[in-house]
């Protein structure tokens, strides 16, 4: 397929004319083009198509295509429909009415090779370029950054099924690779067990006779590996992605004990990060937050929220469900100053905060902004008694202060059970056994032990801390809940929570879409005045008496 080059900056008079006789008012495609001009250039994507070879469709308008079916939830048949049949669409595009457009499989072809090109970012982009040139978006002021849940594509399954699907998916490719081969390997019971795919309605209900049926897979699962590495087998057969899957999940699920083969136990299991839960989206994995449980992924969505400005998604991350949200924290603020987006207030919730987090941002000249979770200690719960911030910390002589005046011995730096630096301290137990206010600072038979971060991160812990405990900070954060909106936005507007594709990179291209679709629609709705909804209340909650 080769680039071919097009000049969509003219709109043909017939379409102009129809258009405007059609939509007086305009539409959501007209606006966004009279706005803004032509969003994309063919230029942009020549890494991924080349110059021989056949003509064919401008990627620039199969990228303005793409936004527009995601911001109308069109499937691929019905995009390419609406550019042979919508006149605001070919508006849009600069095309002619009599146009007759492509067929649907090109979209797919060119989310293939937007992803073969690392362009799929590009989409964004360049409507936030756009919009930073028209004044619309710049750089400093408030952004916020929150996450949910992702559904994976495929079904979820429970473990007897996922490994008995595991099996059929293997079978089923080595029997379009090499038909002749397999057959010669396959036993006779592989027919019968893996001809069709198992519903758990079907399976035992016992659980010795599950355990049992269990095993005869993992056999069989077994007599597949065996024979695709075995000496005389193609060697090309191994690197099929089917049959690594295979080898991954037996790992995973199974393990051989004096020559017998048997489940593994939950506690033998890997962690969720690792742990493949479909035989069909590798990438996928179980996630859980609260009483929420999920197979597939999680997206970070970042977002401007200044009052004289659209609020415009600025950052995505699509990342493994088990993945913590602190994690994404120094991910967003960096991808945000590549761009030339860094802000000056970052709003998140608690699940992003962190003390490394805080000096982080310090250093980037960012203010993190969220509440930090607050000391634990029996000492800072009560209220009454000696917490870490009422001892003096002399970070040069390496020596902490308590506030009856003792000294503690000198610290040591070493790391925690998770790898992260801290530092240790303790007092002497012949100081801490006379002092007069021992029941206020520590209930051990030794003497009180602090544990630090280092001084960077304990200072920025300790003004967050500080902060958070104003009315000013209060009304300040107050303006992070709006995100809130923005994902049920996407998620009832946009199905952001429900993946077309597998696979993280094209569940996150799809994300991408679906931020650049977002973001038309606001700035349309910025364009022509349309005001933000406000938060929904209930009829009965209506009703509260202002007492």
């Amino acid at each position: 397929m080769s680039l071919r080059s097009t000049d969509p900056d003219q709109i043909p008079a017939a379409t102009l004319a129809v258009a405007r006789a059609a939509f007086p008012k305009g539409s959501l495609a007209i606006r966004i083009r009279d706005a803004l001009g032509v969003l994309f250039h063919d230029e942009a994507f020549a890494a991924a198509f080349s110059t021989r070879g056949r003509s064919a469709l401008s990627p620039a308008r199969l990228a303005l295509v793409s936004i527009l079916q995601f911001g109308e939830g069109l499937s691929d048949r019905q995009a390419a429909e609406a550019v042979r049949a919508r006149i605001d669409w070919k508006y849009a595009l600069g095309l002619e009415l009599t146009d007759a457009g492509f067929d649907y499989s090109v979209l797919s072809e060119f989310r293939d090779r937007l992803i073969a090109g690392s362009l799929e970012q590009s989409l964004l982009d360049t409507i936030l370029e756009r919009a930073v040139t028209a004044g619309l978006l710049r750089t400093g002021g408030r952004q916020r950054t929150d996450s949910t849940h992702v559904l994976m594509a495929m079904r979820t399954m429970n473990r007897l099924e996922q490994v008995h699907e595991t099996v059929r998916a293997a079978l089923n490719a080595l029997a379009a690779a090499a038909p002749d081969w397999l057959l010669a390997q396959a036993e006779p019971g592989w027919f019968e067990r893996y001809e069709a795919r198992v519903e758990d309605y079907r399976l035992p209900k016992n659980k010795a006779e599950r355990i049992l049926l269990g095993h005869e897979i993992g056999a069989d699962g077994n007599g597949v590996l065996r024979a695709v590495y075995s000496q005389d087998a193609p060697g090309w057969l191994r690197d099929i992605p089917a049959v690594q899957t295979l080898r991954h999940v037996w790992i995973q699920q199974y393990v051989t004990i004096d020559g017998q083969l048997r489940w593994r136990a939950p506690d033998e299991q890997p962690p969720g990060t690792i742990r493949q839960i479909s035989p069909y989206d590798g990438d996928a994995r179980a996630g859980t937050k609260r009483d929420s449980h999920w197979d597939g992924y999680k997206v970070h969505l970042t977002e401007t929220c200044d009052t004289d400005a659209p609020h415009l998604i600025t950052n995505v991350i699509t990342a493994p469900s088990p993945g913590s949200d602190y994690e994404a924290t120094g991910l967003v603020q960096e991808a945000l100053a590549s761009r030339e987006l860094t802000p000056a207030v970052h709003l998140a919730d608690k699940g992003y905060m962190s003390a490394h987090n805080f000096a982080r941002a310090d250093r980037r000249g960012i203010e993190l902004l969220g509440p930090m979770m607050p000391d634990n200690a029996w000492q800072s719960a009560e209220g009454n008694g000696f917490a870490v911030s009422d001892f003096h910390i002399d970070w040069d002589i390496r020596v902490i202060t308590c506030p009856t005046g003792a000294t503690s011995s000198p610290w040591a730096n070493e790391t925690d059970q998770g790898g992260t630096p801290v530092v240790r301290v303790r007092f002497s137990m012949r100081d801490c056994k006379a002092c007069p206010s021992r029941d206020l600072c520590t209930c051990g038979a030794k003497g009180r032990r602090i544990t630090l971060r280092p001084q960077e991160e304990h200072e920025a812990l300790q003004r967050a801390r500080q902060r958070q405990s104003t009315d000013e900070w209060q009304q300040r954060y107050a303006h992070r809940a709006g995100v809130e909106g923005t994902i049920a936005q996407g998620v009832k507007g946009f199905g952001l929570r429900r993946p077309r594709y597998r696979g993280t990179a094209m569940t996150h291209l799809q994300h991408l879409l679906i931020a650049a679709a977002m973001n038309l629609t606001r700035l349309d709705a910025w364009l022509t005045g349309t005001r933000l909804a406000p938060t929904r209340t209930s009829h009965f909650a209506a009703l509260r008496p202002a007492a």
